[in-house]
């Protein structure tokens, strides 16, 4: 059964192979193109490309940090899962993901699938419209490491129980479902978020938010593991993994003012100090509690507050990215107590850190973002200003965000599940995933 199943993915990964062959992809750039090509800027070119290499650093760092909290037989199973997303998105990407996000506009919901086909028109395009002084390819390149990211990171949800196969199979389908959509919706000109004025910097909502909601509909439909206590397998693991996402994230953040100038300063600036807030808060809150605060605590608040000042990081100061960091470090932390308290096994709790961290720094970019931080920002300042109409903004695209991510991702779930069931026989599961999805061993 499992020969038969790899037989389908590798006729497709084949028949692209041929399909990139037999595809025009000669540059011959229109004299409409060359024309705004003029605008490149060398410095923002470089600091994109650079930019564009640590954030997909980011996803082997969730590799670590997923990794080593999982139980010791399920290491290499759980870290795996994140490689493969770098190679299956990446392929997936230049065939019809950038398309579908950023092509031609169907309704403000859709790209063109045929826009950009096998990146048709990608190296001899004129540059992205937000983005003038960087080559096309650099902002797909750039765009693509985002949408590797974000179905690794639903990956806690489901951890130590799921076929490899199927969650090949489930990314795809979320790729170009859920996030492909998300990120039109918001990024692009025409989506019918960014034109109700909602603020995304870089990517609360389409990446943590999607990722939350799936990762909680992949906890309800997957139900529990069999034996939910286990014991992580390598802190250290889980303390490199932090460091690479910290690092990376400056890339995820502060590339994303799409140049090299004072919005990305800003932006590396609000990243650094709400993780560092959200890192002391989630320790010390533990401590009131009675908790000794661990190493585990400080990771977990570290990124939590990298989740949550990614929407807000380029609209906000510095000094209220301390507050942003803070309370979504002290909400997360009370979601993941009374995640443990039910029957929700929600492995690596990806939904109160993700998903709950990225729509408290939606909530919070409604509340402190500020025109004179980002001229891009014509919705109007923050509650924390006076002005209410990005806060209620925000609050209506939440909730659809929310029902979209949360209700896609189980009807995803389901059809996955048809075609192949989602997870590993009660023996498998007993056995560890290394062992039998994989036939390694750490």
């Amino acid at each position: 059964m499992q020969r038969k199943l790899s037989i389908v993915p590798f006729i497709v990964l084949a028949g692209i192979a041929v399909l990139g062959v037999i595809m025009p992809s000669v540059p011959n750039p229109t004299p409409e193109a060359l024309e705004a090509m003029k605008n490149i800027n060398s410095g923002d070119t470089a600091w994109l490309l650079m930019g564009s290499a640590m954030v997909l650093l980011m996803t082997p760092g969730l590799a670590y940090f997923y990794g080593g909290m999982v139980g010791s037989k399920n290491v290499i199973s759980t870290m795996l899962q994140s490689f493969i997303a770098m190679a299956v998105i990446s392929i997936l990407w230049v065939v019809v993901g950038f398309s579908l996000a950023f092509g031609t506009s169907i309704g403000g919901f859709i790209g063109d699938p045929t826009t950009f086909m096998m990146f048709k028109g990608v190296l001899d395009g004129a540059p992205w419209s937000l983005a003038p002084t960087i080559p096309l390819a650099v902002f797909a390149l750039f765009q693509l490491k985002f949408a590797i990211i974000t179905p690794a990171l639903i990956t806690g949800a489901f951890a130590e129980r799921i076929r490899f196969t199927s969650y090949i199979l489930f990314i795809v389908l979320f790729s170009i479902l859920i996030y492909a959509p998300l990120a039109h919706w918001t990024w692009h000109p025409e989506g019918f978020l960014f034109k109700m004025g909602v603020l995304d910097f870089a990517g609360g909502t389409v990446v943590h938010m999607s990722a939350g909601w799936a990762a909680l509909a992949a906890a309800i439909y997957m139900k529990g593991r069999k034996s939910a206590e286990h014991k992580p397998a390598n802190v250290p693991f889980v303390l490199l993994g932090t460091g690479l996402l910290w690092f990376g994230w400056f890339g995820f953040n502060a590339g994303s003012a799409l140049g090299a100038g004072n919005l990305a300063a800003t932006a590396f600036g609000t990243t650094n100090t709400a993780s560092a807030a959200a890192a002391l808060a989630w320790i010390f809150f533990d401590s009131i509690k009675g908790k000794k605060p661990s190493a585990l605590g400080a990771c977990i608040g570290a990124v939590v507050g990298l989740v949550a000042i990614t929407p807000a990081a380029g609209f906000v100061t510095i000094p209220h990215s301390i507050m942003i960091g803070f309370v979504a470090s002290l909400v997360s932390n009370i979601v993941v107590d009374w995640r443990a308290k039910t029957s929700l096994d929600d492995t690596l709790d990806v939904f109160p850190c993700h998903g709950v961290g990225g729509m408290v720094g939606m909530i919070m970019t409604g509340v402190f973002a500020c025109v004179a931080v980002n001229a891009a920002n014509t919705t109007g300042n923050g509650l924390a200003f006076g002005e209410t109409t990005l806060f209620f903004t925000h609050m209506k695209a939440l909730v659809i965000v929310s029902v979209f991510a949360f209700g896609g991702s189980f009807v995803l779930l389901k059809l996955t599940d048809l075609i192949s069931p989602l997870r590993v026989t009660p023996e498998e599961e007993m056995e560890g995933l290394d062992l039998s999805q994989h036939g390694e061993t750490v």
